[in-house]
């Protein structure tokens, strides 16, 4: 895919992407994508949409920092137009300019049931054309503005100088909503309703919280060394903040047409011990029970991928494959299909959420199950964050492994599938398995404590 720009600069600067981050965050949609090992920090898109509290708006800036809102003339469907896709060979997938963002997972599920949603935006679109990538060792500068050379300078002034940002401030540690006598009522619930024929799976999930000051972005460079997510990212949307450190690819757009999913059902701890950590490794391979909960979510998917493939095109090239992280050791499989040529990449997206590896089975029935037994929306956890070039190709997550801060309530979300072999101390604890390492790292911001 060749980059189509009118502008580039290779940069001296090799700070974090957290480090620039906070040089910019007062730009409006700075937003920065992990993308495996291609990462890209885009800003000042020429104009955005963004729903929040029931409501869509779109802005188109004016000058540089300063948007107005309007009225378009089209759905958003039509403002995000994709040109048609070239055939030839392609180097690997990145972001070549186009847009950028996330929807949350009530935002999702209310194309098919009812719903609460919070406060937050609840979905956001930017059309970047100005954005950095880290290419051989560095950072370059890509723009098709019009004002390119200008905002370059810009660039180059504010990396020279200190950022100001007010380093976050927990009023009190990470607190679980949920003691565990809570979770064990909703986890009866659960199994109740797999008895009586309800659904297979649902993921169920707890929220950690806290009120704190300051700005989530001055945890990012701890939480992303201490997960190394392929998928992690940030996105600050006025008084809201979303830091991921997913591990979990949605969808990802190629070429040609072809779509990738690789869905997450299957988790055991890291240790520090070789053998002890071996053993962990093992235990999730031979697992039945894991290895069910996964071909639960890779039947919905394909059936998801289905309603939009060329017919005998879905296929499971990676059934029950490890993969490891740096707390964790997960059960991922593969899921690919060829999509038709008249299908929108961008209806495919909306309606494959919420992703099945967050809900459950069936997709409808988990999502109403979850709204009766989860006390709170889960806003942007569980909904997704990516990219979508002006050819449709792209990339998107499952927001897991994620933070949410707005205004002072500082959030963290963690939960897995239970079914009728679930137990629910095990299911407990691996909700703890997987944000402990975050929780910790987060309470370090706790007044007294020291940041890592």
């Amino acid at each position: 895919m060749s980059e189509s720009v009118l502008f580039q600069r290779s940069l001296t600067c090799t700070a974090p992407a957290a480090e620039l981050l906070k040089q910019l965050s007062d730009w409006t949609g700075c937003v920065y994508l992990q993308d495996q090992q291609h990462p890209v920090l885009a800003f000042l898109p020429e104009s955005y949409c963004v729903v929040q509290q029931q409501k869509l708006r779109f802005f188109q800036q004016q000058q540089h920092n300063h948007y107005i809102e309007y009225t378009p003339a089209q759905s958003l469907k039509t403002w995000m137009q994709f040109q048609s896709q070239q055939h030839a060979a392609t180097p690997p997938l990145s972001f070549c300019g186009g847009y950028i963002g996330f929807i949350d997972f009530n935002y999702a599920a209310q194309q098919f049931v009812a719903s609460q949603t919070a406060p937050q935006p609840q979905l956001y679109f930017g059309k970047y054309h100005s954005y950095l990538k880290w290419q051989h060792h560095h950072w370059v500068f890509y723009s098709q503005s019009k004002d390119a050379e200008q905002l370059y300078q810009q660039l180059l002034q504010r990396f020279a100088t200190t950022a100001r940002v007010t380093t976050l401030q927990l009023a009190q540690p990470m607190q679980p909503d949920w003691q565990k006598v809570q979770y064990q009522r909703a986890f009866d619930r659960i199994q109740d309703y797999i008895k009586a024929g309800d659904c297979y799976q649902i993921n169920l999930t707890q929220r950690f919280s806290s009120q704190a000051q300051g700005t989530l972005l001055t945890a990012a460079h701890a939480l992303w060394q201490l997960t190394a997510a392929p998928y992690a990212g940030y996105l600050k949307l006025g008084e809201f903040e979303l830091l991921s450190c997913s591990p979990e690819l949605f969808f990802q757009f190629e070429a040609d047409h072809l779509l990738r999913t690789k869905p997450i059902k299957g988790t055991m701890p890291r240790y520090a011990d070789p053998v002890q950590d071996q053993a962990s490794r093992q235990r999730l391979q031979d697992s039945a029970k894991d290895q069910a909960e996964n071909l639960m979510i890779v039947d919905l998917l394909r059936n998801d991928l289905s309603v939009y493939a060329e017919i005998g095109s879905v296929k499971t090239p990676k059934l029950f494959q490890i993969e490891s992280f740096n707390q964790v050791h997960h059960l991922v499989s593969e899921i690919q299909a060829t999509l038709r040529p008249e299908i929108n990449p961008l209806d495919v997206l909306l309606q494959g959420l919420p992703g099945g590896s967050i809900t459950g089975a069936p997709k409808i029935r988990a999502m109403q199950i979850i709204e009766e037994l989860e006390i709170a929306p889960r806003g942007g956890y569980c909904g997704t964050l990516g990219y979508f070039n002006e050819d449709g190709t792209g990339v998107w997550n499952i927001l897991i492994r994620t933070v949410q801060k707005y205004q002072d309530q500082l959030q963290v979300w963690a939960g897995g599938g239970i079914t009728i072999a679930s137990e629910c101390d095990a299911e407990y604890q691996e909700c703890l398995d997987k944000v402990n390492a975050i929780l910790a790292t987060l309470n370090h911001y706790h007044s007294g404590a020291t940041p890592p």
